[in-house]
């Protein structure tokens, strides 16, 4: 007998997805958080599709029904920060357990509402069906405003660029992690950190960071949904550059490894000039936006990823498909 085939990670899918797509279909451009669409007449609209399954992206015993379609909101919204975009509307497609009742669908898109008004995203459209588990499917759609003001890509980072971070990182995980022991026999609930949980349960998209970078002139930008490394690798990978980082900002409550690779955080990393460093701070302060946090600098040698001299893997979250 033959041995197993080995899984793919998501990342290798998506390289396999890009050779397939030719003729019309913008294969090459499939590395960015969002779509570019251009409209007839002038002008473009951001585009991107995010999913969250039940047993993958989450657990009912963890989060609540509302949750769960705040998290998968937020996510999508997350995709137009990474990328400078201001929301204009979302469709949800949500999938619902043959045997559930019908307040969890309802439950869900509370959630979702929750999400859409904080956010300034309103819901314009969807669709709903039965399946084995619960699934909700959102396509958000954004806009950076003028023709011509172009969104920020994850492939635009130059040597010598600084890397900042806009927030301390691992705080998600951390939720996760305490939400584990909460929930354990015998765990004490006071154990859960409320900031940590709600870190996980509900994570905001960087939004108003995403616009100010852009407007700051922001050389490549991306979002720390699958940990900061795995994801500051992918910058890296679509700039054709490396890094070198001097120090990773860890959140309050949670560990370097969650810091490094824990996922859902939702900062951004954005790369800039040094020469627009000043700037680029000077209009986070304006905007009353926490200033981003200093890292590292973009190195031209594309096999340099390193925190304090060490290479740095590909921590982080990616699924396995077989």
């Amino acid at each position: 007998m033959g041995s197993p085939k080995p899984a793919l990670t998501e990342d290798e899918m998506v390289e396999r997805i890009r050779g397939t797509l030719v003729g019309g279909i913008r294969g090459d451009e499939l590395r960015d958080d969002a779509g570019l669409v251009a409209v007839p007449g002038g002008g473009s609209v951001v585009v991107s599709v995010d999913s969250v399954v039940e047993g993958v992206h989450f657990d009912l015993a963890l989060c609540s029904p509302a949750d769960v379609g705040w998290k998968a909101l937020m996510g999508a919204l997350s995709d137009l920060a990474a990328m400078g975009a201001a929301p204009l509307g979302a469709l949800v497609a949500l999938c619902v357990p043959f045997e559930s009742e019908s307040a969890l669908a309802v439950a869900v898109m509370e959630g979702v509402a929750e999400a859409a008004e904080v956010a300034g995203c309103p819901i314009v459209g969807g669709d709903i069906s039965a399946a084995d588990q619960l699934v909700v499917v959102i396509t958000v759609m954004g806009t950076t405003g003028e023709a011509g003001d172009e969104p920020v890509p994850r492939s635009g980072a130059q040597p010598g660029d600084v890397v900042l971070v806009s927030g301390p990182c691992g705080r998600s995980a951390a939720g996760l992690r305490v939400l584990r022991a909460g929930a354990g026999a015998g765990a004490s609930r006071d154990l859960i950190s409320a900031d940590l949980a709600a870190a996980y349960r509900r994570p905001v998209a960087r939004l108003a960071a995403g616009m100010q970078m852009r407007r700051a002139g922001g050389n490549a930008m991306i979002d720390v949904s699958d940990g900061l490394a795995l994801d500051l690798h992918r910058l890296a990978d679509a700039s054709g550059v490396g890094f070198a980082l001097t120090t990773v900002p860890i959140a309050e409550g949670a560990t370097f490894d969650e810091a490094v690779g824990g996922g859902e955080d939702y900062e951004l990393v954005m790369t800039v000039a040094e020469a627009d460093l000043g700037q680029l701070m000077d209009g986070f302060a304006a905007a009353g936006l926490p200033a981003p946090m200093r890292i590292g600098v973009i190195t031209a040698d594309v096999s340099q990823r390193q925190l304090d001299g060490a290479d740095l893997g590909r921590h982080g979250w990616q699924h396995q498909i077989g």
